[in-house]
């Protein structure tokens, strides 16, 4: 009777961590799925890493780093690969050193003797020495998405003077809101995180904490003193769309201006792809105060 207790439990253990998997294989992209993506393009990635004595980062960078720098701050989980499509881009090739990023945790980027980093404020320190692959003459366009939000907002208003605008999409921003499944609670679990991949478990770790470590950015937000675009979809199942109101409350910068797409889901930067890229050629497209793009029922299809 043990044994076939034993048993069962294991079946239901291994379904639970296939289905939890499956849930955000969208969101990871393997090694195989990279090189396979780019066996015939011209134009490659190359991959960088910086390291010193307790870190070491692993990034992609697209074009010449004598133009501005256009850096890409993934979510949760997720990696630097998840913005192929804007790297892909030949325009913004033209016009960008595009340098995407694995935060620490994710991919081969790793803080010594540190399995998972929930920390935003460890999270954005981490990043800072990607400032120093800017070797254009102008400061760096920040753009993150999802969770990858707050730390690029934290990130900015550590180098402020280093950076030209911040873009966050579809931002976890508001720790009153933060979004829990089904599943959330199974992915604690130390024997189905065995049969999860490494960037899931780094996700769970980060969600857990995740309400509190907003908290501690709250004196962030009054701050901001560099050009801040907020874009958020109306039908985000992940960021709760009032993230954008929590926005225009603590954002006091006049500098600031949020977009709020009715009919968007969260994964902004590949169903809005064009709408992204046309803000970073034309740079401030958009006039301070926009607060829709889209008239509220128009269907724009699902992401």
């Amino acid at each position: 009777m043990l044994s076939f207790k034993l048993l069962r439990s294991a079946i239901l253990f291994l379904s639970l961590s296939v289905s939890l998997s499956s849930c955000f294989s969208r969101y990871i992209i393997s090694a195989k799925e990279v090189r396979r993506h780019y066996a015939d393009k011209k134009v490659k990635p190359k991959e960088i890493f910086i390291k010193n004595d307790t870190l070491s980062l692993s990034l992609a960078s697209m074009g010449p780093d004598t133009l501005p720098m256009l850096l890409l701050i993934h979510g949760a989980p997720g990696s630097l690969w998840g913005y192929m499509n804007l790297m892909d881009d030949e325009d913004l090739q033209k016009h960008f050193h595009i340098v995407s990023v694995d935060r620490v945790g994710y991919g081969k980027s790793r803080l010594k003797k540190r399995r998972y980093v929930t920390s935003i404020e460890t999270q954005a320190h981490a990043l800072l020495p990607v400032f120093s692959l800017n070797k254009s003459d102008q400061k760096v366009i920040v753009l993150g998405r999802s969770y990858g939000a707050p730390i690029a907002a934290r990130l900015v208003s550590l180098a402020s003077e280093q950076v030209k605008e911040l873009i966050m999409v579809s931002p976890v921003i508001d720790p009153e809101t933060e979004r829990f499944f089904w599943f959330s609670k199974w992915g604690r679990l130390s024997f189905v995180q065995l049969f999860l991949p490494a960037s899931f478990n780094a996700a769970t770790a980060e969600k857990y904490s995740h309400a509190d470590e907003l908290r501690k950015l709250l004196p962030v937000w009054e701050k901001l003193s560099v050009p801040t675009t907020v874009i958020q979809g109306g039908n985000d199942w992940i960021a709760d769309p009032s993230n954008i109101d929590f926005a225009k409350k603590h954002i006091k910068s006049k500098r600031a201006q949020y977009i709020f797409l009715y009919n968007a889901g969260h994964m902004i930067t590949f169903s809005h792809a064009a709408m992204i890229k046309e803000m970073l050629l034309k740079s401030r497209l958009f006039q301070d105060k926009i607060t829709a793009l889209e008239p509220r029922g128009e269907e724009m299809g699902n992401e």
